[in-house]
């Protein structure tokens, strides 16, 4: 009976440690009022970094074989067009047109610089067309969210609301008042943070997202309470075990 006793005051504790009251979860853009017909959307072109593959196509309406764009075009392989990769120096190798450098600029200024070269020193094409994509565009987001991993953008626009919906949303126990975004650009990398649920959030520089962002959703301290605690209710039940086979065992001990 005093055994059974001191197990229920053991008891006490661990219901009191694990009864909490339920923190207010914050919705996204909680603080955003109505703006309806206010703010102009501003989405900067993208910068070409190492390791993208770009697709190259040129096109002429020219007709005459000797200024054909065939002969500048990679061919269509069973996957797809094929791609020109950034290196390490920031160049890509054009299979006629050599070295270009390509790194920090937007596809309409690489897109500029090809055409220049097709019309000097001598013009081999007469009024061409070149259209630059990005191949191998992603984000990579990692945390409290639905899953975890790297996107692949659909398009080449993406904002942070996105692709936090694309991973499936931020659990219960991600800060949404806290996200980290790591971006690396002309060798520098930077660390951002942003408010989902703030009216200044449209206002961020990491709103709209860059190839190769990486997204950290945070752990709320409620979540690192509950850690703590699973782990204080498995040692102090581990203990009760271990006392409730002592004194069962020191039971048969005494009966013998």
């Amino acid at each position: 009976m005093k055994f059974t006793r001191f197990l229920l005051l053991l008891a006490f504790p661990l219901y009191f440690i694990s009864c909490k009251p339920l923190q207010k979860i914050p919705n996204y853009l909680e603080y955003v009022n109505d703006s309806t017909g206010k703010g102009m959307v501003k989405v900067a072109d993208l910068k070409i970094q190492k390791n993208d593959l770009l697709s190259v196509q040129i096109f002429s309406l020219s007709t005459k074989p000797e200024v054909s764009d065939a002969i500048y075009n990679q061919p269509v392989t069973s996957t797809g067009v094929a791609g020109y990769l950034v290196d390490n120096n920031g160049n890509i190798e054009h299979h006629r047109l050599g070295t270009i450098h390509a790194e920090g600029l937007t596809k309409n200024e690489l897109a500029a610089e090809i055409k220049k070269r097709l019309k000097e020193p001598v013009e081999v094409m007469t009024d061409p067309t070149v259209l630059i994509r990005f191949l191998n565009l992603k984000i990579t987001i990692l945390g409290q969210v639905g899953r975890e991993g790297a996107i692949s953008v659909p398009g080449e626009r993406i904002n942070i609301l996105e692709a936090v919906g694309l991973a499936g949303g931020i659990t219960d126990y991600g800060k949404k008042t806290n996200i980290r975004v790591v971006r690396e650009s002309n060798g520098q990398r930077e660390t951002g943070f942003v408010d989902l649920t703030s009216k200044d959030l449209f206002d961020s520089p990491f709103y709209n997202l860059v190839q190769n962002d990486i997204i950290i959703v945070e752990s709320t301290s409620q979540k690192l309470k509950e850690t703590e605690q699973n782990r204080t209710m498995q040692k102090i039940s581990f203990a009760l075990t271990l006392v409730t086979a002592s004194a069962a065992l020191s039971n048969i001990l005494i009966r013998n």
